[in-house]
C-alpha cells in the first residue's frame, strides 16, 4: 500500500500527540493512537483500515512502554514475580484477543472501539483519581514501594493469572496498551501500591502490545514503519507531556482530556455508521 512523505510526517506528528498525552496524564494516553492514524494521518480508505490501525499503533505502543519501562527497572520500582505472571498469562489473552478482533469485520471493530473511548474517557475525565508524575509525592511514594512487594501465594498467583487473562483479552482485541486496565488489576489482585503497580504495568502493556502487533503483522495488517514512526515521535511527546505534567493542574488537565477522548469517540462513530 502507497504510504505518501506527507504521511510519514504525520504519523510522527501523531506519536508526539500520543506521546504527550500519555507523559501528561498517564495510563489511557494511547487510545488517541488509532484514530490519529485513522483520520490524521489518512489511513482509513485503505483496505483493512481498521486491522491495519490496530496493529500498528499496538506494536508502537507496545515498544514505547517497554523503553518507558527501562527508569522503573532501573528504580526497582517493579514487582519482577508478579509482573511475569501477570504478563506472561495475559500474552495467551492477548493473542486470543488479537484474533478475535482480526476476524471482527472493519466497520464493527471501529464502532466497539469508539464505544470504548467514550467509557474511557468518562473514567479519565470524571473518576480516575489524577496522577503526580514528577511531583515529590510521587518520588515518595516509589521510594516506598521499592522496600514492599506483597508474597505471591497460590491463592494470589490464581487471581493474578486470571486477571492477566482477562486484561490480556481485552487489549489485545482492541489493540490498546491497557494500562488503565492493568493497573487497577494489579492492585486488586496483588495488593501493590500505585507506585509500583505503574512499574510493574509497563511489562503487560509492552508484552501485549507487541504481542498484538506481531500477530497483526502475521496477517499483513502491521505498517513497521509506520509504528517506528510513532515510537520516535512519542519520545518527544512523552518529554514534553511529563515535563508540563509537574506543573499543570493534573484534574484540570484529565477532565480536558477525558472529554476529547469522548468527543473523538463520537465522531468515530458517526464516521463508521456514515452519519
Amino acid at each position: 500500500m502507497g504510504i505518501t512523505p506527507l504521511q510519514y510526517g504525520l504519523s510522527v506528528v501523531s506519536g508526539v500527540i500520543v506521546g504527550f498525552s500519555l507523559g501528561l496524564i498517564g495510563g489511557g494516553g494511547s487510545i488517541l493512537a488509532v484514530p490519529l492514524l485513522l483520520y490524521l494521518v489518512g489511513l482509513s480508505s485503505i483496505p483493512n483500515a481498521a486491522h491495519v490501525a490496530l496493529g500498528t499503533t499496538a506494536l508502537a505502543v507496545g515498544i514505547n512502554a517497554y523503553i518507558n519501562s527501562y527508569m522503573h527497572l532501573r528504580k526497582r520500582n517493579v514487582a519482577p514475580r508478579v509482573g511475569a505472571l501477570f504478563a506472561g498469562v495475559g500474552l495467551i489473552g492477548a493473542l486470543l484477543g488479537t484474533y478475535l478482533g482480526h476476524i471482527t469485520p472493519g466497520e464493527s471493530l471501529l464502532l466497539y472501539f469508539a464505544i470504548a473511548m467514550i467509557v474511557l474517557g468518562v473514567y479519565i475525565g470524571f473518576f480516575r483519581h489524577a496522577a503526580s508524575a514528577g511531583s515529590r509525592e510521587e518520588v515518595d511514594r516509589v521510594l516506598e514501594a521499592v522496600s514492599r512487594c506483597p508474597k505471591l501465594t497460590r491463592r494470589v498467583a490464581t487471581i493474578v493469572a486470571a486477571s492477566g487473562f482477562l486484561v490480556g483479552l481485552i487489549s489485545g482485541y482492541f489493540g490498546i496498551g491497557g494500562g488503565f486496565l492493568i493497573v487497577p488489576a494489579l492492585m486488586f489482585s496483588s495488593g501493590l501500591c500505585i507506585a509500583r503497580a505503574i512499574g510493574t504495568s509497563l511489562l503487560s502493556v509492552g508484552t501485549f502490545g507487541v504481542a498484538s502487533g506481531l500477530e497483526y503483522a502475521v496477517y499483513g495488517d502491521t505498517l513497521f514503519i509506520i509504528s517506528a514512526l510513532y515510537v520516535v515521535g512519542g519520545v518527544v511527546g512523552g518529554y514534553l507531556g511529563t515535563s508540563l505534567a509537574v506543573k499543570a493542574p493534573k484534574k484540570t488537565l484529565q477532565r480536558a482530556y477525558g472529554i476529547i477522548i469522548v468527543l473523538v469517540g463520537i465522531y468515530m462513530i458517526f464516521k463508521v455508521l456514515h452519519l
